[in-house]
C-alpha cells in the first residue's frame, strides 16, 4: 500500500501481513468477516485464536489484517524504548512529573528512530488505514465482506464505512469508541459509566451489598488515601518471575481499575482488602506490567492516531474538570491525566503530527446493517456510547450485554450467538438470550478486621 496515497505516484510503500482463516463449515456463506484490531496498535494476529475460539469463522472465512506500522507489518512502528519505559514504571510514582518526563523521553527516543528510518508519521492514521481494507477487498476480488471490529476497530470500522461503503454487507462494532467523541475528556466520562455499572451490580445481589455496603466511597477513600501516601511494595508478576518493586497510588489504582486488571467478580473483595490494609491483589496486578512483551504493540500508530484525532482541540484544563464532574473530590493529581493516557499532552508534542480532526470527528451515516455491541462494565468505552453511535446508523441493532467488560464478544457466549445470527440475518438478528442476561456472582471473602 502506499505510505501516504496523497504524495507524488512514486512515494514510499507499507506492506502489510494478511491471515486468512477457512471457515469451520463444510458449506461457508460467499461473504466472509474480515476483522478490525484495537489499540490502535494491537497486534491483530495474536487475537485470531480468540476470534476462532469466539466462532468468528464459524461459517464464514475470516480475514485479517495486520493495520499499518503494527506487528508483522512493515515497518513496524514498535518502540522498545516506550516498553522499557512501562516495565520500569510500575516502582514510580503515576503520576509524578518525573515520571512524565521519563515517559517522554521515551517517545522522543523512539519518533527520532522512526523518522531517521523515513517513517513518515503523520501517515499512520485511520484515512488511511480505512484505505487500506478497502484496498484489500479488492485485492482479493471480494465483491462483499462483513466488518467486525472492537475498541479502536470500532472508530476504523466506523470511518470505513464512512469513507468506502462500496462492498460492506453488514457491520459489527463491539466495544463503541465513535470518531466524533474520542478525546481525552471523554475517558473519565467512559470510567465513570463503567464503574457505577460494577457498584450498581453488587447493590443488586444481596450478598455483596450486605459484605460491601459502601463501594464508590471505599475507591474514593483509597484513591485519596494512595495518593496522600503511597505505598511501595515488592509483589510477584502474575505470570511468574521474580518479585518486583512496585509503587501502588491513586494514579496507578485507577488505572489499573479501567484496565480491569482486577477481575470484576473478585473487584469489590480486592477493594474491600485494599481498605483493610492488604493490597496484594492490586500489588501483583501493576507488577504485571513490569514484564511487557517488548516491540509486540504498535506504540508508533498509537500515538499517531492519538494525537492527531484523539487530543486536539481539548486542554488539560478540559481534562481536569470532566475529572472533577465524574470524580468530585478525587486529588486532582489524580484527575489531571486521561484514564490510559497519562501525559498524552506532554507525548503529543514531542510526537508532532498535524490535527485531523476536521476530517476524522466525523458520524458516520448508513443504513448498511450494523449490529453494536456493548458490556455494561467496560471503563474505557462505556455502553452508553454504542447507543451514540447507532443513532445515525438507521438499520441498527443494539445489544448491551451485563456484566462484561471491553471486547465482549470472546467473553460471552450470548454476544456470540448474536454475532452469528447477525451474520446470517443483518437486518433481524436473534437477541433472545441478552434477556436472561445478569451479570455473574460477586466473590465474597470473609470480613477482615482494619489493619
Amino acid at each position: 500500500m502506499p505510505e501516504n496515497r496523497a504524495a507524488h505516484r512514486h512515494g514510499r510503500t507499507v506492506r502489510l501481513a494478511v491471515a486468512i482463516i477457512p471457515a469451520a463449515s463444510a458449506t461457508p456463506a460467499g461473504d466472509p468477516v474480515v476483522f478490525m484490531e484495537g489499540g490502535p496498535g494491537g497486534d491483530a494476529f495474536g487475537n485470531i485464536p480468540f476470534l476462532i475460539g469466539a466462532g468468528v469463522n464459524r461459517d464464514r472465512e475470516l480475514i485479517v489484517m495486520a493495520q499499518r506500522g503494527t506487528l508483522h507489518s512493515e515497518p513496524n512502528l514498535a518502540c522498545p524504548e516506550i516498553d522499557r519505559f512501562y516495565a520500569g514504571a510500575v516502582g514510580l510514582p503515576f503520576n509524578a512529573p518525573s515520571t512524565g518526563e521519563l515517559l517522554v523521553r521515551a517517545t522522543k527516543e523512539c519518533r527520532d528512530r522512526l523518522t531517521a528510518g523515513g517513517v513518515e508519521l503523520a501517515a499512520y492514521n485511520t484515512t488511511e488505514n480505512a484505505a487500506d481494507f478497502a484496498d484489500l477487498r479488492t485485492a482479493l476480488g471480494i465483491d462483499r465482506w462483513n466488518v467486525y471490529g472492537y475498541s479502536y476497530g470500532t472508530n476504523l470500522a466506523l470511518t470505513y464505512l464512512r469513507l468506502h461503503p462500496e462492498g460492506i454487507r453488514s457491520v459489527a462494532i463491539d466495544s463503541v469508541a465513535p470518531p466524533p467523541v474520542v478525546n481525552l475528556p471523554w475517558t473519565w466520562d467512559s470510567f465513570r459509566e463503567g464503574l457505577d455499572e460494577v457498584f450498581a451490580a453488587c447493590e443488586a445481589q444481596p450478598a455483596c451489598k450486605n459484605r460491601y455496603p459502601d463501594l464508590p466511597g471505599t475507591v474514593t477513600e483509597q484513591v485519596r488515601r494512595l495518593e496522600e501516601h503511597p505505598l511501595t511494595l515488592t509483589a510477584q508478576p502474575p505470570g511468574g518471575g521474580n518479585p518486583v518493586t512496585v509503587v501502588l497510588d491513586g494514579g496507578s489504582l485507577v488505572d489499573l481499575l479501567v484496565a480491569k486488571a482486577v477481575p470484576f467478580a473478585d473487584l469489590p473483595a480486592a477493594l474491600d482488602e485494599l481498605a483493610h490494609g492488604n493490597p496484594e491483589r492490586f500489588a501483583r496486578a501493576r507488577a504485571a506490567g513490569a514484564t511487557p512483551v517488548i516491540g509486540e504493540f504498535a506504540y508508533g500508530l498509537k500515538e499517531s492516531v492519538a494525537c492527531g484525532e484523539w487530543v486536539p482541540g481539548y486542554s488539560r484544563a478540559d481534562v481536569l474538570a470532566a475529572g472533577r464532574r465524574n470524580f468530585p473530590g478525587w486529588p486532582d493529581a489524580v484527575l489531571a491525566q486521561a484514564p490510559q493516557l497519562p501525559f498524552q499532552y506532554d507525548v503529543c508534542r514531542v510526537w508532532n503530527v498535524p490535527d485531523r480532526t476536521a476530517v476524522q470527528r466525523v458520524a458516520t451515516v448508513s443504513d448498511v446493517p450494523a449490529l453494536v455491541i456493548s458490556g455494561t462494565f467496560d471503563s474505557k468505552t462505556g455502553a452508553s456510547w454504542g447507543r451514540y453511535a447507532a443513532r445515525t446508523l438507521s438499520r441498527s441493532t443494539v445489544v448491551r450485554i451485563p456484566g462484561i467488560g471491553h471486547w465482549v464478544v470472546p467473553q460471552s457466549c450470548c454476544a456470540q450467538s448474536v454475532l452469528a445470527s447477525f451474520l446470517v440475518h443483518p437486518t433481524a438478528p436473534d437477541t433472545a438470550c441478552v434477556a436472561d442476561l445478569a451479570p455473574a456472582p460477586f466473590s465474597i471473602t470473609p470480613e477482615t478486621e482494619t489493619a
